[in-house]
């Protein structure tokens, strides 16, 4: 029995180790690689280009590898850069690359034909070396593209939309790009630096090489909702691109605010309450949900609303609320000013009301009264004591 037990096991163990080696990649590839996506390119004289390389180290221990380029014709200038600054050499880690730059600067009475130019990186028992084809032509098209990471926003009119442009230079030659944006009427544009509020018509580019720009865009305050294309085109000598972006633009509500008629002047007394009409109008593109009335009035007044909240106002509509105003007891007569609110979640409106108060006719009586009593008190004081 424990033979075969011993036998069973043995047999798992002869399927799971083949098993576990080949979970493991084969590593066919080992050493140093210099490589570049294009390794044959044309160039026209009296410009600069750059062309893309990288360093790979498959399998090998780090080392400190020189760089050179060989085959520089006369009057050429060949520049290796790494992070941008001219270096001359490089140390990629074990199974990584470093990204490198071959900068040629091609004198403009260059014969126009092909040149081979081949980048070296030697080291300690390891070296690697790529030949790259430069052809020389007297014209070469420039070539522009450009897109936006987020083509379409949306919001209000009251918003600000803000889309990110990448420009890209694919030609072989450093280009100014230009832009422009057409957009809908009474539509504001400009273009400001990615990270910066500074505005721009222009911008270099170098050969190979992209930057980000940012398109603001403000809508009219008083547009509709609806969808509005935005068209923006780049141009650098013969190259144009072109890109389209949008907005979504919602609707909202506008509120106005007034007395019956139009009036903004009403007439109250002391310690009485008085009614007054306001009308609450909504002349946006989208329904007013929950507008709340409030107001601001003399110190010692009430001032209510019936009612205080309207609970939806369709565009173009009105509604009317009644204005319940007290003013103190201690106000004299003259005019005063209630400032009167709407508001539905941020959209407001406010109007200031001038009310005349007149004071009660029940304390003129009380007084015609009192100096009335004091008449007759002197006129009898001057018949009593006037006889003797």
């Amino acid at each position: 029995m424990r033979a075969l037990d011993f036998a069973r096991l043995l047999f798992a163990f002869g399927f799971a180790i083949p098993t576990a080696y080949a979970a493991e990649p084969p590593h066919d590839i080992k050493g140093l690689f210099m490589m570049t996506d294009y390794p044959a390119v044309t160039i026209r004289p009296g410009t600069t280009s750059n062309i893309s390389l990288r360093l790979q180290n498959y399998d090998l221990g780090p080392q400190r590898y020189k760089l050179s380029v060989e085959g520089v014709p006369s009057g050429w200038t060949a520049t290796l850069l790494g992070g941008g600054q001219p270096v001359a050499a490089a140390m990629p880690a074990p199974d990584s690359s470093v990204p490198l730059q071959l900068r040629l600067d091609v004198p403009a009475n260059s014969a126009l034909n092909e040149q081979t130019l081949t980048v070296k990186a030697e080291g300690q028992g390891s070296e690697a070396s790529l030949p790259i084809v430069v052809d020389l032509a007297k014209e070469l098209p420039a070539k522009l593209t450009v897109a936006s990471k987020l083509p379409e926003l949306r919001g209000s009119p009251k918003s600000n939309f803000e889309y990110t442009l990448s420009i890209k230079n694919d030609s072989g030659r450093n280009l100014v790009a230009s832009f422009a944006a057409a957009a809908p009427a009474n539509f504001e544009t400009s273009f400001t630096e990615a990270y910066g509020t500074q505005e721009l018509s222009s911008i270099p580019i170098e050969a190979g090489q992209s930057k980000d720009i940012k398109l603001k865009v403000r809508p009219p305050s008083a547009v509709d909702a609806g969808h509005f294309p935005v068209k923006v085109t780049v141009n650098a000598e013969d190259a144009t691109a072109a890109t389209e972006v949008a907005l979504d633009i919602a609707g909202q509500p506008q509120l106005q605010l007034s007395g019956r008629d139009g009036l903004l002047s009403a007439r109250a007394v002391a310690a009485q309450q008085s009614t007054i009409p306001i009308v609450v109008t909504n002349s946006g593109t989208a329904p007013a949900e929950n507008v709340a009335l409030s107001a601001s009035a003399p110190s010692g007044w009430k001032v209510t609303f019936e009612p205080a909240t309207i609970e939806r106002l369709v565009p173009g509509k009105d509604a009317e609320v009644q204005a319940l105003v007290t003013p103190s007891d201690k106000s004299l007569a003259g005019d005063y000013q209630v400032s009167m609110r709407a508001a539905s979640r941020g959209e407001n409106a406010s109007s200031q009301f001038r009310i005349t108060v007149n004071t009660s006719t029940v304390w003129g009586m009380a007084g015609a009264g009192v100096i009335g009593v004091a008449l007759l008190l002197m006129l009898g004081a001057v018949a009593r004591f006037g006889r003797r």
